[in-house]
């Protein structure tokens, strides 16, 4: 093959492999990411600023898959393959998916805080604001009706405070029954008189074809700053918390250990699952952490903590891993845990 023609051949699959890169495929492709320490982006007025160690959340990259990728996903372990309605909802577009997103890390940073300030016995006062649709299912009474995003904040004219009060009213009412709805879209107030309709798959069962989030205001003594902005999920609640907590306290309970984890968090300080947590355990492998709590889920035998458990041992990690049903066994954990030397 002449000098030419091996240029031309080249540039030939050059100019393939960039096409393929265009190529949408109905897929999603995941892999281990980064851990990020949490200290630079929280800041707790006056708080105590002597961490000796670290609280980092653990994130995981996705992206659309293309030709490329998706063979790439095949050849490496812990790179998985998602079909596109494990990641996003029935009809669910890119702006909705964010949305959901941001909703979720926004109710997750709530919980974080009211948890480590009520721990920490500091100020804190919680205002209600309705309920936000974080997601819509195809062909039941709310679509085309409601948006992901809408702030519904009346029922037939009743205040809502919680998502579980809005379930709770309409889970009273009976096929067929009209709601009046009332929400804020963009900054307008709005109102919809909605029929409820059974669920396919669940046939006992009634409502509007909706999730909610509570959307709530949280106020609090010394004041706080997160720049979460680009951060999206609620699956860095526990770790947020952790070091919310302590900046708010003169102990540093890190001991001086590089300290990572994952787990959802609610107001009452409960850790729930999330996905990917063995992406998760090879990401914190990597970057050199030294205890990874993980959510127990009170021992349920498929837990993340056992997929966790299971995959430290086929990666042969040095790390320890440790479950965690609440935001107090993580701090009980770590207030017995000795200084590093």
């Amino acid at each position: 093959m002449t000098g030419r023609t091996a240029f031309r051949v080249s540039l030939l699959l050059a100019i393939i492999l960039l096409i393929t890169t265009f190529i949408k495929l109905p897929y999603y492709v995941t892999q281990p990411g980064m851990a990020s320490e949490l200290k630079p982006i929280i800041k707790v007025e006056e708080g105590f600023d002597k961490e000796e160690g670290s609280f980092s959340l653990t994130t995981i990259r996705f992206g659309r898959a293309n030709p490329l990728t998706y063979l790439w996903a095949k050849l490496n372990e812990y790179h998985y393959i998602h079909p596109l309605e494990e990641i996003k909802r029935e009809e669910e577009t890119d702006e909705d998916y964010l949305n959901r997103q941001l909703h979720m890390m926004e109710v997750s940073q709530e919980s974080a805080i009211t948890v480590a300030y009520q721990k920490a016995k500091k100020e804190i006062t919680t205002t209600y604001n309705g309920v936000y649709v974080d997601g819509i299912i195809d062909g039941m009474p709310a679509a085309n009706r409601l948006e992901v995003g809408d702030r519904i904040y009346k029922v037939n004219k009743k205040e809502l405070e919680t998502a579980e009060e809005f379930i709770e009213y309409v889970s009273a009412k009976k096929e067929g029954d009209n709601i009046v709805i009332s929400f804020e879209r963009d900054g307008r107030q709005m109102e919809e008189s909605i029929k409820l309709a059974v669920f396919k798959d669940q046939p006992n069962k009634v409502g509007l074809g909706i999730s909610l989030v509570t959307d709530r205001e949280v106020e609090v003594h010394p004041e706080i700053t997160l720049n979460t902005h680009e951060i999206g999920g609620p699956s860095a609640g526990l770790m947020l918390s952790l070091e919310i907590y302590n900046q708010l306290i003169e102990e540093d309970i890190t001991k001086g250990y590089k300290i990572a984890g994952t787990g959802t968090i609610n107001s009452e300080g409960i850790v729930g699952p999330i996905g990917g947590i063995s992406q998760k355990i090879v990401t914190a492998d990597k970057e050199g952490i030294e205890i990874f709590f993980a959510p127990n889920e009170e021992n349920n035998p498929n837990s993340d903590y056992k997929e966790a458990l299971s995959t430290g041992k086929e990666i042969n990690t040095k790390m320890k891993i440790v479950p965690i049903d609440t935001f107090s066994d993580a701090v009980n954990y770590l207030m017995k845990l000795e200084e590093k030397g």
